[in-house]
């Protein structure tokens, strides 16, 4: 199924963390946070527009409390705005 935000809206798939820490000790799903970062799948017309350094398969990094979750081919993502992404991960 594909997915195309309208406006300003931005497509993310969440990344899953790590359900280890690094002493080896296995955090529970309902302990764990949900990660703020993501990749972007998909990007509205107005968002490409008026963000132009928002590219698809990015990483970014998105405010904790913003956007509407939903779920796709079992997949769970998330619709944000644009305004909302508050940066680019570079490797």
């Amino acid at each position: 199924m594909k997915f195309q935000p309208l406006g300003k809206r931005v497509l993310i798939e969440r990344q899953e963390e790590d359900t280890k820490t690094s002493s080896g000790i296995i955090i529970p799903d309902n302990a764990k946070e949900k990660p703020l970062t993501g990749i972007i799948k998909a990007i509205g017309k107005k968002a490409q527009e008026e963000f132009s350094n928002l590219k698809e398969k990015q990483i970014v990094v998105f405010e904790k409390y913003k956007g509407s979750e939903i779920k796709l081919d079992g997949k769970e993502f998330i619709v944000l705005e644009a305004e909302d992404i508050l940066g680019i991960l570079e490797k």
